[in-house]
């Protein structure tokens, strides 16, 4: 359900509205009833996940879990519980075979931080849950946003500039890459997929009159990789990666660190972007948006990217049906 203080019920009302005539997309929610209702959402209460197709025409099925409505706008760690206990019962679905992919709501880690919360973020949180059970590739999770064409990974995540260069390194390169190669077969459905790498540095370096990372980084992790057999380029320069030419000759992008990535797919669709986390043994997608309080509870928020995070758990959770059936 994500934060309930935040824009999270009103565009999951705004996407039942837009996908009720469209069973393929069927969702369930787990969240107080009440929080759902005071976006102004028609609910069913289900007791069972399987019950959420012979609902989901009529209104959004729920699964209740306790929890008190929220304020809109006004964040507070006294919901930090529920929003916590939707997260894992949603990945107890997931793992135990009842749902075949989980989509986040926007939460705010400073909420959850206030409540004792101890990971880095949502998506390592979603990792520690899944630890138990083996992925269907190689094991992330790793962040790749995907809209406007573009499917963008990351080596480095939520860290300044300074502290990205500072801690990129080969391993990071070698880990994501053999992960996005995996979800790109397995949950893409790409049989012989192309990364391409980007630099670090302005020109990829200009061998090394730029810096030194492609040099003595990113190229050597790109050779090992080469010599596993993945179609992997050595660092190509940021800036004429990704018109539209240039797309033409990958499947995904590796970006050294977070705004390198997402720049571009925000730009190209910065409405209907999607964070996808790879390597899990569970479908997770999530709006590429926060909770976006200054809004929340004025009916100004647009669906488009949770709309188009369902569409992307349902496309991949068939493709993993397809690769596990071989």
């Amino acid at each position: 359900m994500g934060d309930p203080a935040g824009i999270g019920p009103e565009i999951t009302v705004k996407a039942w509205n837009a996908l009720k005539t469209h069973p393929e997309y069927a969702f369930a929610v787990i969240a107080p009833p009440r929080v759902i209702e005071a976006a102004g959402g028609k609910v069913i209460a289900i007791s069972d996940i399987a019950q959420t197709q012979d609902v989901f025409a009529k209104a959004i099925p729920v699964l209740p879990i306790e929890g008190r409505v929220a304020k809109a706008g006004e964040p507070s760690s006294d919901h930090a519980m529920t929003i916590t206990e939707s997260i894992e019962r949603a990945v107890g679905r997931c793992l135990q075979g009842q749902a075949d992919g989980l989509v986040t709501n926007p939460i705010s880690k400073d909420v959850l931080y206030q409540a004792g919360f101890k990971f880095p973020g949502h998506t390592e949180y979603l990792g520690d849950l899944t630890m138990g059970t083996e992925p269907p590739y190689a094991r992330g999770p790793v962040m790749m946003l995907a809209g406007g064409g573009l499917r963008v990974g990351l080596a480095t995540v939520h860290l300044s500039l300074k502290d990205a260069a500072e801690q990129l390194s080969s391993d990071a390169i070698l880990n994501n890459a053999r992960v996005m190669n995996g979800a790109l077969k397995c949950d893409f459905g790409i049989t012989s997929p192309r990364i391409s790498l980007t630099g670090l540095n302005p020109h990829a370096g200009e061998g090394g009159a730029l810096g030194m990372e492609e040099r003595n980084i990113i190229n050597p992790a790109a050779r090992v990789l080469r010599e596993e057999g993945l179609n992997v380029t050595d660092a190509q320069p940021a800036d004429t990666l990704f018109h539209a030419e240039a797309r033409e000759n990958y499947d995904a992008v590796l970006a050294m660190y977070h705004d390198q990535g997402l720049i571009p797919v925000k730009t190209l669709d910065f409405h209907g972007g999607v964070n996808i986390t790879l390597g899990l043994p569970v479908v997770r997608t999530s709006p590429d948006h926060g909770t976006a309080f200054g809004i929340a509870g004025q009916n100004k928020a647009r669906p488009d990217s949770l709309i188009a995070a369902i569409k992307a758990a349902r496309n991949i959770a068939n493709h993993r049906a397809s690769y596990a059936a071989g």
